[in-house]
């Protein structure tokens, strides 16, 4: 199945976390009927897909990425029912629906594993990773992400068990034909009630081989991932992305190979690392040094052009809120998460939106630790407490750097706890809901949900969006960052400014003559300064008369226009 021209690289993904997105009964957490609730805001802002976080049965030991059932949803968020209304009602609009799937591991509470653990001789023992052994004397020193070793001695068995992240998440043997066809059902069973796609959890992870020490990236990775996406995805038209920590470029080529032999598109991780200081924690921040974000993005738009395809995104739930990271959260707000959005949208890829990212929502600075709900967050706190950091010291990276900044409840009216719920939220929501919300946003014609709004219109009106060759400008400036994209009839460029200053840019000067698609400064201007967060996109035609292109084939009357205007604008040119 060619993934030449499908339609998940014209789409624009809106990521929910429903746990704080809204709540419909009072109890102060998000569910499905909220999420139900909301979709005519989101077909509003343009977009094609939900990628919904968790929602099946669980314990919660990981915010849900501890499954306990795949076929069931967790009562807190509502019923099957619930979930398959939500299909139904996207589907009337549009809007297909992502599931987060999570096939590295299961919850210890899943009944495979319940009967795993009962004897040896068991048919689900081999569905996991075990090794005999005596207890304290572990088969290696491999530890698990969450910490302490990555080994669990069962006495009863006389084994240990592998578990990469929790000690309720025990690892699942993709060795095992019988657990790839019990996953592969499932997945059927999820498409057949009417998924337009799953995002795979730590799907790098699989093919571990903890003998040799080896968990991302094992030999057998991409023959378990072709097997997968045979057996399932390619029997639909799915959107398909991996988590991948460990992808490199060359890797993403496999991954997202446009034969559809694998996945539509990884999620990488390398530019979102670039402020935290080498060698150290994601705690331990560093600015952002722009001229090494422009060539970690442009290594990744080079290498994957025409052979393999981009995920875009800076925001997620486990990631802080981009405004307050690498914009300015407080003067220039609107204008840097505009400028942000900008320079993200006009990449190549699939762009993510993360909620309440268009809205320009910022990080949160609770006074003390006792407010936050992170187990990330708090565990490094009395880590850092015991090696003598001071609490200030220790709060201040937990401004910058805790999930939480992307899990207080979405900010939609300046009610009560924003409009998320009319009981207790079950975390608090950041306190400038009261101006910063979604009710505010739809009223104001110069918001940040207008500006996105516009840019996801953009991306399907011209498909030198999709399609269009990235070209890296001004590759050594420390504030300037500038691209154009190509393709046989239409030439854009990008322009950005990543500081508080004024910012003179020659590049203006020879655009002259284009066309303004998007700015983020309410009134235009001439010359070639660029004003704080400043960010602009200008079109121009190219090979206009060779081509003898005209855009009549399902084109907008948007795009129709758009054409004529940059035809004039070519023939200024000549």
């Amino acid at each position: 199945m060619e993934n030449k021209n499908k339609w998940w690289k014209n789409a624009v993904v809106y990521q929910i976390y429903p746990k704080s997105f809204q709540d419909s009964d009072g109890d102060g957490i998000g569910d499905i009927p909220g999420i139900i609730s909301r979709l005519d805001y989101l077909k509003k802002l343009g977009i094609d897909a939900i990628w919904l976080s968790p929602v099946y049965r669980s314990p919660q030991d990981d915010n849900g990425y501890d499954i306990s059932d795949y076929q069931d949803i967790e009562p807190m968020f509502g019923t099957m029912e619930d979930m398959e209304q939500l299909f139904a009602e996207a589907k009337k609009r549009g809007i297909r629906i992502m599931m987060d799937l999570v096939l590295n591991h299961t919850s210890d509470e899943h009944r495979w594993f319940l009967e795993a653990k009962k004897s040896k001789d068991n048919p689900y023992h081999d569905y996991y990773v075990w090794r005999d052994g005596e207890e304290g004397v572990y088969p290696n020193d491999m530890n698990s992400v969450f910490g302490g070793p990555a080994w669990e001695w069962v006495p009863e068995l006389g084994q240990y068990y592998f578990h990469q992240f929790s000690v309720k998440q025990p690892d699942l043997n993709w060795e095992n034909p019988k657990v790839r066809r019990e996953l592969y059902d499932m997945i059927l069973w999820w498409m057949e009630k009417g998924a337009g796609g799953f995002r795979l959890d730590v799907i790098d992870q699989i093919a571990k081989e903890p003998d040799l020490k080896i968990t991302n990236n094992g030999p057998k990775l991409h023959e378990f991932l072709r097997e997968l996406s045979r057996e399932t995805f390619q029997k639909g038209d799915m959107i398909t992305v991996g988590e991948a920590w460990g992808a490199t470029p060359e890797i993403a080529k496999k991954y997202s190979n446009p034969d559809g032999s694998e996945f539509s598109m990884v999620f990488q991780f390398e530019h979102i690392m670039l402020d935290q200081e080498e060698g150290k924690e994601k705690w331990d921040t560093i600015p952002l040094n722009l001229v090494k974000l422009k060539k970690c993005l442009a290594k990744w738009q080079n290498t994957l052009y025409q052979t393999g395809w981009n995920s875009l995104f800076m925001n997620n739930h486990d990631l802080p809120r981009i405004v307050s990271r690498w914009g300015n959260d407080g003067k220039y707000r609107k204008e840097s998460a505009k400028m942000l959005a900008t320079m993200l949208h006009g990449m190549q890829g699939t762009p993510y939106i993360y909620q309440g990212e268009e809205l320009g929502m910022t990080n949160v600075q609770f006074d003390s630790i006792e407010e936050y709900e992170d187990i990330e967050t708090l565990n490094m706190y009395k880590e850092r407490l015991k090696k003598g950091y001071q609490p200030e010291e220790i709060l201040h990276s937990i401004y910058a750097r805790s999930r939480d900044n992307a899990r207080t409840p979405m900010q939609w009216s300046s009610e009560k706890n924003g409009g998320f719920t009319t009981g207790e939220p079950w975390f608090a929501v950041n306190p400038n809901y009261i101006r910063i919300n979604a009710k505010e946003a739809l009223e104001d014609e110069n918001s940040v949900f207008y500006y996105y709004q516009k840019l996801i219109q953009l991306r399907k009106e011209n498909p030198v969006f999709v399609d269009g060759k990235f070209d890296l400008l001004l590759p050594e400036d420390e504030k300037i960052f500038a691209y154009t994209r190509t393709d046989e009839h239409t030439k854009m460029l990008v322009c950005t400014n990543f500081t508080d200053e004024e910012v003179s840019c020659p590049l203006l000067d020879e655009w002259k003559d284009g066309e303004v698609w998007i700015r983020n400064y309410e009134d235009g201007r001439e010359g070639n300064i660029l004003r704080p967060y400043e960010a602009v996109i200008i079109g121009t035609a190219v090979n206009i008369v060779k081509a003898g292109y005209f855009p009549s084939d399902g084109a907008t009357e948007g795009a129709q226009q758009r054409y004529q205007l940059s035809v004039r604008g070519g023939e200024r040119d000549e």
